[in-house]
This record gives C-alpha cells, sequence and structure tokens, in this order.
C-alpha cells in the first residue's frame, strides 16, 4: 500500500550530500514531493526533511540506501512515530474592493497573517499540516491566486508525555 512517508535525515554538511541525497531517489525512480534542508543544531551537520510516497519495500530500499551514504549520520521515518509535521506557504492572492473583507475573514478563520498589501494585491503567511494549506489553496481560489511558494514539510518527534 502505497504511503506519504516523511523522512529526518541528519547529514554532515559538506559539499556535495544533497547532490548525493537527491540522485540516490532519482536513480533509482523514486519521488521527492518536497525537501527541506537547513543547518541543525550541532555545528557541521544539517537537517533534511523528505517527503516521499512508496509501499514498505520501496521505503525499506530508500533507508538501506540512505545509510550507505558516508555523510549520513542518521534517519528517521516518521510514519508511524508521533510527530509535528509543519509547512509554511506565502500566497499572493488578487484583492480588490469588497473582496478584502472576504480574504482578511479567510485569514483569520486559518490563524494566518497578511505579510503584505498592495492596493490590488495581498500576500498571505500560513503554516500547517499540508491538508490545512491545501484547504486555504481552494477558499482562496475565488479571488485569484497570483502567485504561490511552500516550504515542504518540516517535522520532530512529538514529547512524551508526562505520565
Amino acid at each position: 500500500m502505497t504511503k506519504t512517508h516523511v523522512l529526518s535525515v541528519l547529514v554532515e554538511n559538506e559539499p556535495g550530500v544533497l547532490s548525493r541525497v537527491a540522485g540516490l531517489f532519482s536513480g533509482r525512480g523514486f519521488n521527492i514531493h518536497s525537501l527541506n534542508v537547513a543547518p541543525a543544531l550541532e555545528e557541521g551537520v544539517s537537517h533534511m526533511t523528505i517527503t516521499t510516497e512508496g509501499d514498505s519495500l520501496i521505503l525499506e530500499q530508500i533507508m538501506k540506501q540512505l545509510h550507505k551514504i558516508v555523510s549520513v549520520i542518521k534517519v528517521v521515518d516518521f510514519a508511524d512515530i508521533a510527530a509535528v509535521e509543519r509547512e509554511m506557504m506565502l500566497v499572493k492572492v488578487q484583492a480588490e474592493g469588497p473582496m478584502r473583507g472576504e480574504i482578511l475573514r479567510t485569514v483569520e478563520i486559518f490563524r494566518c497573517k497578511v505579510v503584505d498589501v498592495s492596493p490590488n494585491e495581498m500576500t498571505i503567511e500560513a503554516t500547517g499540516n499540508q491538508d490545512k494549506l491545501d484547504a486555504i489553496i481552494n477558499l482562496l481560489q475565488r479571488f485569484g491566486i497570483k502567485e504561490l511558494a511552500r516550504t515542504g514539510s518540516v517535522a520532530m518527534r512529538r514529547s512524551k508525555k508526562a505520565d
């Protein structure tokens, strides 16, 4: 059964690591839905968050191949782990006259922020899981989306609850 997987990959921050990881996916015909890379807490280490799709056999193959890359320190699949997952999006919409009030109500309902305004456009910042961002896009399409940028997912294991 095909399932979406969010992988957390800690790598040594050195030239060519991103290329080797991306090459692993493309060389085997696996698709990367989103890829985020940023410095980790530890100096010289980067944190990659990769979203991909596949059944358990494909995921097992991906995990094995990632572990073979010398620069890879740790790989975690969040599919069966309690995790917090978020994505950020900027969306520029047509916003003239009476549409502005409706757009602002939509922004408020989804707890978004207006980060830029002009006489005929608004740029909105939204964070949440993929479903939430898709729902926002759905509602804003009727106003006319002029531009859209999404970060892709970042994820972190949830903290253990106190007993």
